[in-house]
């Protein structure tokens, strides 16, 4: 039995951070996993920039609040969760997810959470678990699952090279050039055939 494992941002939606990056005027938010590996690293440094400069969690949300799904992000979702189960397995947090949720039809998603002060500033990120899309692929996999898992950034990695199937989708040069071996897609029709390719093989 397949479950399809599949990132968020860069994949079915824009990047939240380079979203408000812009919308903010603060370049420096741009950075995401695409550009640093260590995810906490990148949170923490994110957060003193927030702080630094008097933002606050409901200034994030309304820029999300104006984000859509990348185009024809729900019609690949939409038809994927036809073929095989499927979860959404992300480094963002609740707060960010909901709405963007909303606008995909509400597929089954794994992510993280926020803490905010009273002052509604965000004071730090909480894991789900630790290496949270390697662990949720194993334990997937521990109650009977195959998984088929997808992704753009660096820390999609581990659960892609883990998964029985694993592809890349929409990543940078850098990432390719150092992942010859994994199939690497731009397009959701091809990113579709792939998996429904791996589930005949079962």
């Amino acid at each position: 039995m397949y479950i399809t494992c599949l990132d968020l941002e860069g994949v079915l939606v824009p990047e939240i951070w380079i979203a408000f990056s812009k919308e903010s005027g603060i370049p420096e938010l741009s950075r995401t996993t695409r550009d640093e590996p260590d995810y906490d690293k990148l949170m923490e440094w994110r957060i003193g920039i927030l702080r630094e400069k008097g933002l606050r969690l409901s200034d994030i949300q309304k820029t999300i609040a104006k984000i859509d799904p990348l185009p024809g992000a729900k019609e690949f979702l939409d038809s994927l969760r036809k073929e095989c189960q499927t979860v959404i397995i992300s480094d963002t947090f609740e707060q960010f997810a909901a709405p963007l949720m909303q606008k995909l039809g509400q597929p089954t998603i794994f992510c993280n959470t926020l803490e905010i002060d009273s002052d509604g500033f965000i004071t730090k990120h909480k894991m789900r678990c630790e290496k949270s899309k390697l662990t949720t692929v194993r334990a997937l996999q521990s109650i009977g699952f195959d998984t088929i898992a997808s992704g753009d950034s660096y820390n999609d990695l581990a659960m892609i090279e883990a998964s029985r199937a694993g592809f890349l989708f929409r990543t940078t040069e850098k990432i390719r050039a150092d992942y010859p071996t994994l199939p690497a897609f731009t397009e959701y029709s091809e990113l579709l055939e792939a998996i429904k390719a791996q589930l005949k093989k079962n």
